[in-house]
């Protein structure tokens, strides 16, 4: 039997790796008893941020992660395929699509027992249990974790608002996706000069909505991960900070001019029908009279209807690299595993890879170790090199794979050539396994 607590992306991909693997497994799941902060369904596999999980060539750092993740049978990316929306070369979903296709390939699994109920302290089994809580994790069961691991880690994390297409005006606005790539799958809000100027004045003396208690307030306990920076403070850092950013015009061009805009702002659908579109990038605390009063400003949105404002939560992490071992597992507890993001893999699909790598562990009597050269064997690597000083969340990235044999100079063949040397050496470690 295997115990799995929480049914986030990694808790899934954790009791599925796990039972198709022909172990029973109970995943314990506590909404809708309680629900966190930035929760709002029953369903698992909540997106609570964006509705993309990245790139989808193989060529780049997400694309690649999906690859491998795929060879090792994830069940979030099947069900991804099946609620796809169009989003250029990226990966995105119908979010809601996505959590109820999730949501019933577990529950119609035979092997495993959903129990919806709120875990208050790690389990104490001989049993292999895994913690895939989340980045909200709280209460007694985060005290408990804080003891077992020495303290726990937080930044804080963002989500961008959504509106209605109707309520785009198509007369400022237009479909483009960036390079062409993908077709009409983006709407564009393209920004003069002058209007650009006024959009970020406006943006960086707007007020921001004050953090819950959980979140601990203090300014000088305040951090954000890189990847999901708030647009407000991105803008704080100087007047071209988000045109190089969120806001970045290249690979654009304004059919109405001809010419690139000076900024933009890109919609990306929401929903399979294309009824709502998030704003890309716009992540933000700001209140949400604020986000309505300058996000209005954007060419395009003045008359725009949100459906759902921008907020920001505290997210916690273990410190990984001094409490867990490259298989996942808690050192001195080899039957204890966390997985996902509280052990500091940053992004949906990270998460989602580091539950697949702990339902297998939980169950195989050899367990993984991945090749240093696969994107998902370099993500464990660095969760659990004890010679990691300052840990902060990462995510897939290039620069985490060992450099090539032969450098080649150009970007994007450099990238094919280690995406191809990945996938390889992912297919013979996994042919040689099942040999063995």
């Amino acid at each position: 039997m295997v115990y799995v607590i929480g049914a986030g992306l990694a808790g899934c991909e954790a009791a599925y790796a796990a039972a198709s693997r022909g172990e029973r497994v109970i995943l314990y799941e506590q909404k809708p008893l309680k629900m966190s902060p930035a929760h709002k369904k029953e369903d698992f596999a909540e997106l609570v941020c964006s509705n993309s999980f990245k790139a989808a060539r193989t060529a780049s750092a997400a694309g690649l992660l999906k690859a491998e993740m795929r060879l090792l049978g994830s069940l979030c990316l099947e069900c991804a395929d099946e609620c796809a929306v169009d989003a250029g070369g990226a990966l995105a979903v119908d979010r809601d699509l996505f959590s109820a296709a999730v949501t019933k390939r577990i529950k119609e699994h035979p092997l495993i027992e959903v129990r919806h109920e709120e875990i208050k302290a790690v389990p104490d089994r001989e049993d292999p249990v895994i913690i895939a809580t989340g980045p909200l994790t709280d209460g007694s069961l985060y005290e408990d974790i804080e003891r077992l691991t020495g303290g726990a880690l937080h930044f804080h994390d963002a989500a961008a608002p959504i509106v209605t297409a109707e309520s785009v005006d198509m007369e400022r606005a237009f479909f483009a996706a960036r390079y062409g790539r993908g077709g009409d799958d983006y709407i564009n809000c393209p920004f003069s000069k002058e209007e650009y100027e006024r959009f970020h004045e406006a943006l960086v003396n707007a007020e921001s909505a004050p953090l819950h208690d959980f979140e601990s307030s203090k300014r000088d306990d305040f951090k954000v991960y890189e990847g999901c920076m708030p647009i407000e403070v991105l803008a704080k850092r100087g007047a071209d900070a988000a045109r190089y950013g969120a806001m970045k015009p290249v690979g654009i061009t304004d059919p109405k001019t001809g010419h690139r805009p000076w900024a933009v702002v890109q919609l990306r659908r929401e929903n399979r029908e294309g009824s709502l579109y998030n704003i890309v990038g716009f992540q933000t605390n700001l209140r949400f009279g604020e986000q309505k009063r300058v996000f209005s400003m954007i060419p395009g949105l003045e008359n725009a209807e949100f459906v759902r404002y921008g907020v920001m939560h505290r997210n916690s992490f273990i410190n990984s690299p001094k409490v867990l071992s490259s298989d996942l597992s808690l050192r001195g507890r080899p039957n204890l595993f966390f997985a996902g993001q509280i052990t500091g893999t940053e992004g949906y699909m990270e998460s989602a890879a580091g539950g697949i790598a702990a339902g297998i562990n939980a169950v195989s009597a050899e367990r993984l170790s991945l090749p240093r050269e696969t994107m998902m064997g370099a993500l464990l690597s660095y969760i659990s090199d004890d010679s990691v000083k300052d840990f902060q969340p990462m995510g897939a990235n290039m620069g985490m794979l060992p450099p090539l044999e032969t450098h080649i100079r150009g970007k994007q063949e450099r990238y094919q050539a280690l995406a191809d040397r990945s996938l390889a050496a992912l297919r013979k470690y996994l042919e040689d396994r099942q040999k063995n």
